[in-house]
């Protein structure tokens, strides 16, 4: 399978799931995927975005050798909504390395505070900070801070998470 081709065919879970059985826990099937991802142009990296997170979320330790350079692209300027939202997707299922908490932790904290982040992100991020928090929990104070303070104008989907990202962190 030629997987840019296959992500540029066209925008639909049956496509992402073709996509993702043929990557299925292949190391060098999946360093294909991310070089397609990385590389672009804006319509193949959105569309390569989705399949990513799914292959990631079943076999989380393909995207070991490239957490670092993944991270780094998260913070590419006027990168689409689709990389921080499956981005932050992934981040999820990832037993992320310590050197990396303060980075990540940054990274969730501004797409929570920001009012033009989408809801999927900021939902994602909270989920990965409780990760964190599990060894961090430094910062379980101004997680707790930052979600009660927008659960009053927060969508149903934040609010949902948040409260369960709450009683998570009173345990």
């Amino acid at each position: 399978m030629d997987i840019r081709k296959a992500v540029l065919k066209e925008h639909s879970r049956t496509q992402m799931l073709k996509v993702i059985h043929y990557v299925g826990s292949s190391p060098l099937r999946f360093k294909e995927l991310i070089h397609i991802y990385f590389e672009g142009p804006y319509r193949v990296t959105q569309r390569a975005a989705w399949p990513l997170s799914y292959c990631i979320e079943r076999h989380p330790d393909l995207i070991k050798p490239h957490l670092k350079k993944a991270l780094a692209f998260l913070e590419k300027p006027g990168i689409h909504d689709a990389v921080k939202r499956n981005t932050m997707r992934f981040l999820q299922f990832v037993d992320l390395p310590k050197k990396y908490h303060g980075h990540v932790a940054r990274l969730c904290f501004d797409f929570l505070q920001s009012k033009k982040e989408a809801v999927a992100i900021k939902v994602f991020s909270m989920t990965v900070l409780s990760r964190i928090i599990k060894d961090e929990p430094d910062l379980k104070k101004e997680l707790k801070i930052i979600l009660e303070d927008q659960q009053p104008y927060a969508s149903p989907g934040f609010l949902s998470r948040s409260k369960k990202v709450l009683r998570e962190l009173e345990k």
